[in-house]
């Protein structure tokens, strides 16, 4: 007896022959149900009244068969090779700050054809490389066969509101936090228009770590919806070998800026400076307290701060504070920019309410911008510095599917650097790339943080 093989197996089979065309893609069979890392509205209370420190997203994350969506006009069923782990990930497997599946619910009833995402199940996950499988009617820019990468923004763009900036449409989402079948899956729906190629010279791994992050800091710093970052402007990064302060750091050199990396330990200061950053703040030395207790924040640490950014810049306050730790920084962040200078910020990683003293602010005339990852013009030109060799993922662990939720746990207690990968369908590391001799020209940069 001839044993079938199953439509997943067959499906992956397919993809890394190098002579698969568009039509034996397109011909394949759909698999009526895939696996995916899901978190379940039956448990989303369970760490209720719990600290976000004490909450482990390895007894909310499971990898279990999910049904297969079905595409609809304007989406696309991908084959994910890899994906990555963000920190919205980790939101929703702690259910914070509150749980996702409200948003999968609310999507269901405004936009029609969404209903299939309200699940009593959420495959999470906002980052994939992967190829087409399966295109809806009215999708024109991507056929079966094409080789992917995904960034997260889901936009509807039925709205006037949203045609200057995609991120200003009322029914903007972020694809895999709120909707439903992310990229940590073997397979995955997604608007067409969130579709890019995939950098050619990067393994599956590598290309689908640099997404949400890069398009997210590209937003921040270099579009004129951020900071608008011009050359020579001094720059502070929190967290600059982080997962989204390593790709800040990178836009900041390659644009004329001048960054100041803050960073947590001396091996993540090494990283930074292996980049080319030359101005490194390691928190772990100099101690920083920003508060003094729960409630009180201690003014003179910022001063503190601020004369030891001085020092290394010879007399300079920063132009731009990237921020994103939100709670634990802000305070500091508003008191050390320049008078006139920005703070831009998003996320708010140790905490959404943020304190400062307002007088810093208006009377020096500063600025806060909030920024929310990015549009599709902005991804594409982020994706675009990937693809040419100018920005390079900054990817530092690869686990399988299996172990999503290890991953998430590593992410949450941050004992990562860069950016943590996920295998999906790919049986290993190191397959994907298309361009050997453009990744033989920047290997040592694209591998900096897996050493």
């Amino acid at each position: 007896m001839v044993r079938q093989r199953s439509p997943v197996r067959k499906i992956l089979e397919t993809i890394l022959s190098a002579d698969a065309s568009a039509d034996e893609v397109a011909s394949l069979p759909v698999p009526a149900s895939y696996l995916g890392a899901v978190v379940l509205e039956a448990e989303s209370e369970m760490f209720a009244g719990m600290a976000s420190q004490d909450k482990d997203p390895a007894k909310s994350l499971h990898v279990r068969d999910v049904p297969t969506p079905q595409p609809g006009p304007d989406e696309v069923l991908v084959a994910v090779l890899a994906s990555s782990i963000n920190y919205n990930t980790v939101w929703t497997s702690i259910f914070e700050p509150m749980p996702t599946f409200g948003f999968l619910q609310r999507y269901a009833k405004t936009v029609p054809g969404a209903e299939q995402h309200d699940q009593p199940f959420q495959v999470v996950g906002s980052d994939l490389a992967g190829v087409v499988l399966r295109t809806g009617a009215a999708v024109r820019n991507v056929k079966p066969g094409d080789r992917v990468v995904a960034h997260c923004l889901n936009v509807e763009l039925t709205s006037p509101d949203g045609h200057n900036d995609t991120m200003l449409d009322p029914e903007q989402r972020i694809w895999g936090f709120e909707t439903n079948y992310g990229g940590l899956g073997q397979l995955s729906l997604v608007k067409a228009n969130q579709l890019m190629p995939k950098p050619k010279h990067l393994t599956w791994e590598e290309a689908a770590c640099s997404g949400l992050v890069n398009s997210t800091a590209y937003r921040q710093l270099v579009s004129p919806n951020g900071a608008a970052m011009k050359q020579g402007d001094v720059v502070l990064i929190w967290g600059a070998a982080g997962g989204l302060g390593s790709y800040a750091t990178q836009l900041v050199l390659n644009g004329g800026g001048i960054p100041v990396c803050v960073v947590s330990s001396p091996r993540k200061a090494d990283l930074v400076r292996s980049m080319g950053a030359e101005l490194v703040i390691d928190r772990s030395a100099e101690g920083f307290r920003f508060w003094s207790d729960q409630h009180h924040q201690d003014a003179k640490e910022w001063k503190r701060l601020g004369a030891v950014v001085r020092e290394l810049t010879r007399g300079d306050d920063p132009d731009i504070v990237f921020e994103h730790p939100g709670r634990e920084t802000f305070g500091a962040s508003v008191y050390v920019a320049r008078r006139g200078g920005t703070i831009v910020t998003c996320a708010s990683t140790s905490g959404y309410e943020h304190v400062y003293d307002n007088r810093h602010l208006w009377m020096r005339l500063k600025r806060i911008v909030g920024s929310h990852f990015a549009n599709y013009r902005e991804a594409w030109e982020a994706n675009r510095l990937i693809a040419k060799g100018m920005v390079h993922p900054t990817l530092s662990a690869v686990y399988p599917l299996a172990e999503t939720a290890q991953a998430v746990r590593e992410v949450h207690a941050n004992r990562h650097n860069g950016k943590v990968g996920i295998l999906c369908l790919a049986p290993q590391t190191g397959l994907g790339v298309d361009d050997p001799e453009l990744r033989e020209r920047f290997l040592p940069h694209i591998t900096r943080f897996q050493s």
